[in-house]
């Protein structure tokens, strides 16, 4: 059997992702503090670091992060050096504030208007929504400082980090997907429409987190393009799989309110194309993702691989 092959049967993704996760949540704990936060003369108030804190720590799957390490480990092989750990580790940080405070924003009243998140009370819920909204604005400018260090880290790289976080998490990105989203309640959509939504909303943050990991490296222009395709169809089978599980799962499996895109009358995969076709789109996505993988002309892409399959076979 190929050598390669053997490799992807052995590769063991869930204990890659523990091993890896325990570096994110020392570095989130480490990074999301009053002594990191506390910018002005005599420190932020308490309860903005804490409602931060709530908000990031404790919970989550952590894809995004994820993917940057894979992605980063994927440009620079096997054994990358001990010193270059700091640009992914920061890239990978980054992701998760700006995903933590999209989630703060997206559950107050007047976005989704969510009581339940990561099976706990939802920001606003608990520290009240001027907090919550301050905490999400802090995360925000946090991501940004984390890729800015004055050491560790070359200002090129950091411009680059910078740029795709920007470009992933802005307009042209996840909240220009969000402006799209609360628009389209009570709207039929057609499926090319929801498509070019999730592909804002949801995946343009997916595949940066994949694209900021192989900016750690240094990928050749096919890499750069196959890490980008890869990206693309996972984050989008990353919304279709969303959308079937907020029919198919309980609350207390989600770790949020079920079936919530019914009741806001919300067009999703399973409301335009039906179960059994949104099931089956997810597997053709991640046929897709992987088809990329097989094409980067990468060795090491076996944590990709295996988060790809993760995600689109995930019951939560």
């Amino acid at each position: 059997m190929d050598a390669r092959v053997t490799t992807e049967l052995t590769f063991d993704v869930d204990a890659w992702s523990a091993k890896h996760l325990n570096r994110i949540e020392r570095a989130l704990e480490r990074w999301v503090t009053a002594e990191v936060c506390a910018d002005v003369a005599y420190g932020a108030p308490m309860t903005l670091i804490e409602a931060m804190r709530y908000a990031v720590l404790d919970g989550g799957k952590r894809l995004r992060p994820l993917l940057v390490l894979a992605a980063w480990e994927a440009v620079r092989g096997e054994a990358p050096s001990a010193d270059d750990h700091e640009a992914p580790l920061r890239a990978a940080c980054a992701l998760e504030l700006i995903h933590a405070y999209s989630l703060v924003h997206d559950d107050m009243p007047c976005m989704d208007n969510d009581v339940l998140r990561r099976g706990k009370p939802t920001v606003h819920v608990k520290f009240g929504q001027a907090s919550a909204l301050l905490a999400g604005d802090a995360l925000q400018a946090l991501a940004f400082e984390l890729l800015t260090p004055t050491q560790g880290i070359p200002a090129d790289q950091q411009a680059r980090l910078c740029g795709l976080l920007a470009r992933a998490a802005g307009h042209s990105g996840m909240v220009g997907g969000q402006a799209i989203d609360l628009a389209s309640v009570g709207v039929p959509l057609t499926e090319h429409q929801l498509r070019d939504m999730h592909r804002l909303k949801t995946g343009a943050l997916l595949q940066a987190s994949v694209c900021m990991g192989a900016a750690c490296g240094n990928p050749s222009a096919v890499a750069q393009t196959a890490l980008q395709t890869y990206g693309a169809a996972l984050g989008l089978a990353f919304q279709v799989v969303d959308d079937i599980l907020d029919v198919t799962a309980d609350s207390a499996t989600l770790g949020k309110t079920a079936g919530k895109d019914a009741s806001q009358d919300k067009p999703t995969y399973v409301s335009i194309l039906g179960l059994a076709r949104s099931t089956a789109y997810a597997q053709e996505l991640l046929a897709q993702a992987l088809a990329a993988l097989a094409q980067s002309g990468l060795s090491h892409t076996q944590a990709l691989q295996g988060l790809a399959k993760k995600v689109v076979n995930r019951s939560c």
